[in-house]
């Protein structure tokens, strides 16, 4: 199945292609968007048989709804929502770890409940971080928002963009503002990052097939100055279409696309690094946000099917994992020590990698996590990235029944993982919130 899963590009592409059927269409345009009640703890189940080196600490189904990432802060994780069947609305819920073993409901944000300016709209990102400006000081968390399918993805009324909150306090969030991108030019806020440097926060983000769409008058790539963030102000963009000549339809690989699908920066907010799908992993010097600068970018061979979907960097900025969102969809290991000569290093390629695709990166230490869908979480030691070895894998318990999720019959489809003090969290599209440890 192509776990390019029902992300949905059009509002944003965490490009799920599960099942080509699942994912929907807009005219000519693929969307990669579309992607492959009380929250409950239960007793730690027993791993299955193929997870490997792991001990389960604690499991939460929130309920019906389908799941989108997870990112954890200051001992909580931050658990997102995907559209699913019925597109719930049902925001981020935030989960005291303080006991591991034990995770605690203690809010939920950013969800049609409690804020009917969101409704038919669903958040599958959301990225915590400690801002302090002249305006503002303690931890904002980001959150995408991109409008629902039919009838609603080119609906202006509904909303699409990001919104920022206030989760100093994570059991009493506050709302502090809604960005909205263009309607009826996009759908939304598909992946996004927050980052402060001194004084100044900003936000990054990825607003697939504004250029297509616009005739690249209107760009992916954003960047908002959210320094004061009551008052977000776009300041900067950046397009391959305008500053390369290349124009977005103009890709390789089962899409012939080119958008960006993700972004993150540098702690220091210098470089941005752009996940863009056909065109492979673009690295951008945005040291001057109103006029970011191009460096280099990854490439791959004329047969292979690029889907560029998420990237890590680590190694002081010389190592980048590169991921690609495609039927055996593995991730890849690049030198970027000169940006403008990315050269490639490995593949990682665990057991089973055929059966799915791989999904977002995460590294801490010599060891990188990776979301895998059925395959769960698969954690490599990249002591040497030039090869990379297996180490652990977790893959969920799969006999949750989630009337919302696609799956006929119960299954695994691990979105997100994220490293959190000693722990490492999961998150299943059908199941919810995992706690786990390597052994």
């Amino acid at each position: 199945m192509h776990r390019f899963l029902a992300l949905v590009l059009g509002p944003l592409v965490a490009l799920l292609v599960l099942v080509a059927a699942a994912a929907g269409h807009e005219g000519d345009a693929p969307d990669p968007t579309a992607s492959h009640v009380e929250s409950l703890a239960v007793s730690p189940p027993s791993p299955r048989a193929s997870s490997k080196n792991v001990e389960v600490l604690a499991h939460v189904y929130p309920g019906t709804g389908t799941l989108g990432d997870v990112y954890g802060y200051g001992g909580h994780a931050y658990l997102a929502s995907w559209r699913g069947r019925g597109c719930l609305s049902k925001g981020i819920r935030v989960y005291d770890l303080r006991n591991p073993r034990a995770p605690k409901l203690v809010s939920t944000f950013a969800d049609a409940a409690s804020d009917p300016a969101v409704a038919h709209t669903w958040t599958e990102k959301v990225i915590v971080q400690h801002v302090n400006t002249p305006s503002f000081t303690g931890d904002i968390a980001a959150v995408s928002f991109q409008a629902c399918f039919t009838p609603d993805r080119l609906n202006p009324t509904v909303f699409r963009g990001f919104g920022l909150y206030d989760v100093t306090d994570p059991a009493h969030p506050r709302k502090l503002a809604l960005y909205n991108t263009e309607p009826g030019v996009n759908g939304g806020s598909h992946e996004i990052w927050i980052e402060a440097v001194g004084t100044r926060a900003y936000v990054y983000t990825a607003i697939i097939y504004s250029d297509l769409r616009t005739g690249c008058a209107v760009h992916d790539f954003r960047i908002i100055d959210v320094s004061d963030p009551v008052a977000p102000t776009q300041v900067g963009t950046w397009s391959a279409c305008t500053a390369l000549g290349i124009p977005p339809e103009a890709g390789q690989g089962g899409f012939v696309r080119n958008f960006v699908h993700s972004v993150r920066t540098n702690e220091q907010a210098t470089r941005a690094y752009l996940s863009y799908w056909d065109l492979g992993t673009v690295i951008l010097d945005v040291s001057d946000p109103a006029n970011p600068q191009y460096l280099g970018r990854t490439t791959f061979d004329p047969e292979e099917e690029g889907d560029a979907h998420s990237a890590f960097v680590t190694r002081g900025e010389s190592l980048l994992i590169e991921t690609h969102e495609t039927d055996a969809g593995v991730p890849s290991f690049w030198d970027i020590s000169d940006p403008s000569q990315p050269v490639k290093l490995s593949e990682f390629v665990p057991d089973g990698y055929q059966d799915d695709t791989v999904h977002d990166p995460k590294v801490r230490g010599s060891l990188a996590y990776f979301s895998w869908y059925s395959l769960g979480v698969v954690v490599a030691d990249i002591t040497d990235p030039a090869n990379p070895r297996f180490v652990a894998q977790f893959v969920p318990d799969s006999d949750v029944v989630n009337p919302d999720f696609f799956c006929a019959e119960p299954c695994a489809e691990v979105w997100g993982v994220f490293v959190e003090r000693d722990y490492i969290l999961a998150s299943d599209m059908n199941s919810g919130l995992w706690v786990f440890r390597i052994h």
